[in-house]
């Protein structure tokens, strides 16, 4: 962090020089170029490299779509074997869904959701940039298994026992358990950045009910994210354990059930189709208003539907569960909630169409692909509502139906929208208008090969084709269906071509575009087009849910300087940190620089996964302790260090830097952390529960294995940390940091006791963790509660040489809040596994 020696201007008051104040905050925030642009933290230019990436895969996924329709286009055609084919339609599905729709969606809301907000960056930048390298690290390794002949072939759902070793003897589902992980790092990356930036930074004055409908939308999308994908991140590695090490979760001779890896995988599947859904919602929630030339009609209860949508998702899982044999209780149950989720759907249906009915809407570009939308998404709603009906499920469960009714809605619900919203800021992406010729003519030929493809599809399925048959007889009566649904296909692809082509076309001849060409009401349109670095030269007060509308002047004066934050002397990278419902201005958050740990780190675990792949052990255990040590050095570049904000120095009437109070946006991300992290920890005890009183081949001993009397040594040690440590953070609440270094030695120590003897724990109870799925399941119980006291130890240790080195005392007392929420939540976790794994089961018995 370098100074600029410059004269600070009065608040208020515009600076002398509007330009030299440009150029500071260039020196300040600018991206550099050459080997160093992969340093860079800049939400705009991970953003985009997001989006790239996912259209690259995009097109890799397309590609591959395309072969499968040619192998059905005629009855009999065997130019792929059954083993390719199987291998292409298990890739085209898992690149669609984990390497393109949400990645492509993160990363639109990584560039918007600043600028819409009015904050210059996301708040934790370097979280952003691992998040992309572990994505497009992970996305290699998994399309490289294509390239091998090696790719995954159990079906983008990995259904057990088809995935496992015995029937898929290969590295293919490896390849998918392993990448995918690697993958969902970034997306758990993007929705903690995410929720944190929306709650925490937001301009000053922009309440939580003057916040734009996009922004609610990615909320409710990232927190869905935080609790929706650890359990399928438990599931693949409970499955990896099982193929590497031969621990038998999945196995019913062992104690297990393959139907454990379908709930866990549809506690992820079914809230993603919504993860899919709302971002692209936010995306028409934002342009109808704006082409109707009105505000929306009703936005509470559209923040009200999202709400719901998002709680209800969660509740839906079992709906594709149908015929594996649930009792019919269960069915009714989840029959009625998947029929209820339509309910705030159609709400938001209508709100769209009042304000379109009350507006004098103008049939742009966008708009075009909006009104597509609507008429493919409603009719996917419609077919849902159907598939909801268990005796309708029964009938076309595994068939072509699915498979339309599966497109209708993703496509239909995504993919439209999200074109729809890359014409509308590609102006504020590269300064230019796209063609309406051409994307006209993209968007006809996308539509019309879109439901020449699916719409037969629909009768294809009730006339009974299964989805999964790589090939089929002349004579079934499918055969011309497969035919026009092939050539719809095809003319689908060159729909998709002619939109890419215009956008590609559009950078180098498209027409200069005036500033804000669309007439929006939203902040994001009083940036330069395209955008600087730091997003607005001076940060304004936003109390209005059009702010552009109700004053047209307001980029005007936020580019002369005329509000807050206008200042660079000091050489940091700052934004508002904002209450989290009033919006009100709370502390100054001052942002990391660019930085190599996050490619580095990236880089470590890309090297563990690759030699998990190749089971070379050794190299996978050298390269964890890499990636920590990579992560604990990138940690150690914080608050008070001569890197991050050794000078607390602030403007007259200005609030203080965050790391000077004991509530900045670190505390809300490691909040949002342990969000994600007590979801995976409960998906495990669903599983514990589940096989315990499920499983028909379960096999509780009479005596637990596990000594209590050494859990409870173990907790008692971990517990006298935690108070000590709460006891700490109160004494930094009050001003006082006398024996603060000393007290976190002694916390770490007291949690390597806990480390110690819950090994020795481990080590003592002689589990046979490849006989029975109880010795594995309290195997992974006590690795969780292990690594877990370890990190907390480590943590309290380094606040410990942070205190020696004068970056933590009673003038910076952040970091120790941030520690104390980990220790409190290993407490709870750890009494919870002994009462869970040890004293329940002795009550309880088998």
């Amino acid at each position: 962090m370098t100074p600029i020696n410059r004269d600070v201007p009065q608040d208020g008051d515009a600076p002398e020089d509007p330009q030299r104040l440009h150029n500071d905050l260039h020196e300040i925030w600018g991206n550099p170029r050459g080997l160093k642009a992969l340093t860079i933290v800049n939400h705009s230019t991970l953003g985009l490299r997001f989006m790239v990436t996912g259209m690259v895969f995009f097109l890799i996924g397309g590609m591959l779509a395309m072969l499968v329709r040619a192998q059905l286009a005629l009855p009999g055609q065997g130019f792929m074997t059954p083993d390719i084919y199987n291998q292409v339609t298990t890739m085209h599905g898992t690149v669609m869904m984990f390497l393109f729709a949400i990645p492509v969606l993160e990363g639109l809301a990584i560039y918007m959701i600043p600028k819409m907000i009015g904050a210059r960056d996301l708040v934790c930048p370097r979280l952003t940039s691992l998040g992309y390298w572990c994505y497009l690290f992970g996305g290699i390794i998994i399309t490289f298994s294509l390239v091998l002949e090696m790719a995954p072939e159990s079906g983008w759902f990995m259904y057990t026992p088809l995935s496992s070793s015995e029937y898929s003897p290969g590295l293919g589902s490896d390849f998918w358990l392993l990448g995918i992980t690697f993958v969902e790092i970034s997306a758990l990356s993007a929705g903690v950045e995410l929720v944190v930036s929306i709650l925490r930074t937001r301009t000053q004055g922009m309440a939580l009910h003057k916040m734009p409908l996009f922004a609610w939308y990615i909320l409710a999308m990232a927190l869905m994210i935080v609790v929706g994908f650890p359990p399928l991140i438990l599931g693949s590695i409970l499955l990896e354990l099982e193929r590497a090490v031969g621990m038998p979760f999945f196995e019913v001779a062992g104690g297990g059930d393959p139907i454990l890896w379908q709930h866990l995988f549809w506690l992820f599947g079914h809230p993603e189709v919504y993860i899919i859904f709302l971002p692209a919602a936010g995306i028409v929630s934002t342009l109808i208003p704006v082409f109707a030339g009105r505000p929306i009609v009703g936005y509470g209860w559209v923040v009200f539907a999202i709400l719901v949508t998002g709680f209800i998702s969660f509740g839906l899982w079992v709906h594709h569960m149908f015929t594996v044999g649930i009792p019919q209780l269960a069915q009714a149950f989840f029959s009625a909630s998947s029929m209820l989720v339509a309910v705030p759907t159609a709400i938001q249906v209508f709100v769209w169409l009042a304000t379109l009915w009350l507006g004098k809407p103008k049939m742009k570009l966008p708009m075009l692909w909006i009104v597509g939308f609507l008429v493919i998404f409603v009719c996917g709603g419609l077919t849902g509502v159907m598939l909801a009906l268990v005796p309708f499920n029964w009938q076309v469960h595994d068939t072509h139906f699915v498979v339309a009714h599966m497109h209708y809605v993703l496509v239909g619900g995504m993919f439209f929208p999200l074109i729809a919203g890359l014409y509308y800021w590609l102006p504020l992406f590269s300064g230019r208008m796209p063609s309406e010729t051409l994307g006209k003519w993209g968007f006809w030929l996308t539509f019309i090969g879109f439901n020449t493809t699916f719409l037969i599809m629909h009768w294809t399925g009730l006339l009974g084709m299964p989805r999964r048959v790589y090939s089929y007889d002349t004579g079934m009566g499918w055969d011309v269906f497969n035919l026009i649904s092939s050539l719809g296909g095809f003319l689908l692809s060159v729909g998709i071509a002619m939109v890419l082509l215009d956008i590609a076309l559009h950078f180098r001849f498209g027409k200069p575009a005036k500033h804000n060409p669309w007439n929006a009401d939203t902040l994001e349109w009083a940036n330069t087009m395209p955008p600087s670095a730091y997003n607005f030269v001076s940060l304004p007060n936003v109390d209005t849910r059009h702010p552009l509308w109700d004053n047209p002047d307001l980029p005007h004066t936020i580019t002369e300087g005329r509000h807050g934050l206008a200042v660079a002397s000091h050489g940091r990278r700052e934004m508002w940190g904002s209450d989290p419902l009033t919006g009100k201005v709370r502390e100054i958050i001052h942002l990391p620089d660019n930085s190599w740990w996050p490619l580095f780190a990236a880089l470590a675990l890309s090297v563990v996964c690759l030699s998990l792949l190749t089971k070379f052990y050794p190299l996978a255990g050298i390269a964890v302790v890499v990636a920590v040590a990579f992560l604990l050095r990138w940690s150690w570049e914080n608050g008070a260090h001569p890197k991050a904000a050794p000078d607390a120095r602030v403007n007259p009437g200005d609030p203080p830097l965050h790391s000077r109070t004991m509530d900045g946006p670190g505390l809300w991300a490691m909040s949002v952390t342990l969000l994600a992290n007590g979801s995976f920890f409960l998906s495990y005890l669903f599983g514990w529960f589940y096989l315990w009183t499920v499983s028909p081949e379960w096999r509780m001993p009479e005596t637990s294995p596990l000594s209590l009397l050494g859990l409870i040594v173990a907790g008692l040690a971990l517990t006298a940390g935690a108070g000590l440590l709460e006891k700490l953070v109160r004494g930094l609440r009050q001003q006082q940091d006398a024996g603060l270094a000393a007290g976190m030695y002694f916390i770490s120590a007291l949690g390597f006791v806990q480390v110690a003897v819950t090994l020795w724990v481990l080590l003592g109870a002689d589990l046979a963790i490849t006989v029975t799925t109880h010795d594995a399941v309290i195997m992974v119980g006590l690795v969780y509660v292990l690594l877990h006291g370890g990190l907390g130890s480590i943590l309290a240790l380094l606040q410990g040489l942070r205190v020696g080195y004068g970056y933590v005392g009673a003038y910076a007392p952040f970091e120790p809040v941030v520690v104390a929420q980990w220790w409190r939540y290993n407490v709870v976790t750890f009494w919870v596994i002994v009462g869970a794994l040890a004293v329940l089961p002795s009550v309880i018995g088998g």
